[in-house]
């Protein structure tokens, strides 16, 4: 199977005087398909190894590949473009503007990218009744939940049908009943509809959705675990077990 996702050799430094290392040579590969979360500890360099994936920042030195183009060689126009259409972003805030209404939200991409009507039309019907937010389309955001904000997000990720999904600590802002809800339509975009997604999380639970776990520390990925066969609650396990012994104690709860 195809790799959408190629990080090689990646290292960001901060500073002057006084350098800080925020990633210190981090490679990995996420294929076609694939839901994997990246864990660890606070400072652990999670949060910005998904900004520079998401073309946000830019690395020292090092190469990212999405769908087969390296990214920080693209100049800046052409860098826009493929950000619009070939990534999907999912942040925490959720990012909608309050002055769209939620249809509108969710076609932004698609009305940047000058689609047709027709086919934006087309498109919203489509993702709407996927994801649940159909009756919601005429709404302003400040009218939804949390939950239902972060699945008209989700909608909006999903409309271009990019080549990867990035979620940024997606159920930071949710209750827990919400955040089981939002974990599940993650499984069922990847499952289902096959999206391969990058996540940040915190949460072994949210954790315990994905395929594969990749743990960080110091800059560096130290290990990862793989679900397999297994059940959730498995994974959930071997996730606490890996942060607590690589110095993320203050995740087990």
């Amino acid at each position: 199977m195809e790799n959408i996702l190629e990080v090689v050799n990646l290292t960001k430094y901060y500073g002057g005087a006084v350098v800080t290392k925020a990633l210190a040579g981090i490679s990995f590969k996420v294929k076609k398909g694939e839901f994997v979360a990246v864990m660890g500890a606070s400072g652990s360099g999670k949060s910005t190894l998904l900004n520079i994936v998401s073309t946000i920042d830019r690395s020292t030195g090092g190469d990212v590949f999405i769908d087969g183009k390296n990214v920080g060689q693209m100049k800046e126009d052409e860098l826009a473009a493929f950000r619009r259409d070939k990534l999907g972003f999912v942040f925490q805030d959720y990012n909608l503007l309050d002055t769209l209404t939620v249809g509108e939200n969710i076609v932004l991409p698609l009305n940047l990218a000058k689609k047709s009507l027709v086919y934006t039309e087309s498109e919203l019907e489509r993702v709407g009744k996927l994801l649940g937010v159909e009756k919601e389309l005429d709404k302003y955001p400040r009218e939804l939940s949390g939950g239902q904000r972060q699945r008209v997000a989700l909608a909006r990720a999903l409309i271009t049908s990019p080549a990867l999904i990035l979620a940024d600590e997606p159920t930071g802002a949710l209750d827990s009943a919400n955040s089981k809800g939002l974990m599940q339509t993650f499984s069922f975009m990847n499952g289902q509809l096959g999206c391969t997604i990058l996540m940040v999380t915190h949460d072994p639970v949210m954790g315990s959705y994905a395929n594969r776990a990749l743990f960080l520390k110091d800059g560096k990925i130290f290990t990862e675990i793989r679900r397999g066969d297994r059940d959730r609650k498995e994974m959930y396990d071997d996730i606490l077990a890996v942060l607590a012994s690589g110095g993320g104690d203050d995740y087990v709860r």
